[in-house]
């Protein structure tokens, strides 16, 4: 189970500018010994700098590596073989006629459409909930909130996630260029970790 301070370090990493995912390796001790991030080739540079400084604090005998990611051709599409195996957003739309937000899925060619009838901040998170359902994933996980980051350039959206074990909350952060669709990948950053053993295991 992850730690309340692991959990803090893991979200200071991911609130950085351009970065994609963290993983991080442990130790005999079952401390953290090496972080690895991917981030925008963009944004390489400066992320690298603050990352260390910010591992440093947490453990300061932690190697940090960064893997830079090029953008993806023009041409390429959501859920195309870059994403094979994993789950991508492919869309999320705010229909405001009906009130309602939307938000497609996709892993293996297999699309989940999820909708609720919340606003873009809290129904993006909702949305992306059912639509993992929909592509038959278990989420045993119930939405506590989604909030935006107002102090922070750009007002990144967190989702805080509670487990219905008596565990620790995720949260998953993002920004986007609209609060669903940061909301929507919040939360699949919130998941990532149990998504990623449940595709293991799919």
């Amino acid at each position: 189970m992850i730690s309340p301070t692991e959990e803090d370090f893991e979200l200071e990493l991911r609130a950085l500018p351009g970065v994609m995912n963290v993983g991080f390796r442990y130790g005999e001790k079952g401390d953290v010994d090496a972080v690895s991030l991917v981030v925008h080739s963009d944004d390489a540079g400066p992320v690298r700098v603050v990352a260390k400084q910010i591992v440093s604090l947490y453990y300061p005998n932690a190697t940090v590596s960064v893997e830079e990611m090029q953008p993806a051709p023009e041409n390429a599409r959501a859920g195309t073989v870059s994403d094979a195996g994993r789950v991508a957003l492919v869309r999320a739309e705010f229909n405001s006629h009906e009130g309602y937000c939307e938000v497609h899925l996709n892993i293996n060619g297999r699309v989940g459409v999820g909708r609720s009838q919340n606003g873009p901040l809290i129904g993006g998170a909702e949305a992306t909930l059912d639509a993992l359902r929909q592509l038959d994933f278990d989420i045993p996980f119930y939405l506590v909130g989604s909030v935006n980051v107002a102090t922070v350039r750009g007002w990144p959206v967190i989702v805080t996630l509670r487990p219905r074990a008596n565990e620790a909350d995720r949260h998953g952060v993002a920004q986007a260029e609209t609060e669903l669709v940061a909301s929507a990948k919040a939360t699949l950053n919130a998941l990532n970790r149990h998504l990623s053993q449940l595709e293991n295991f799919a």
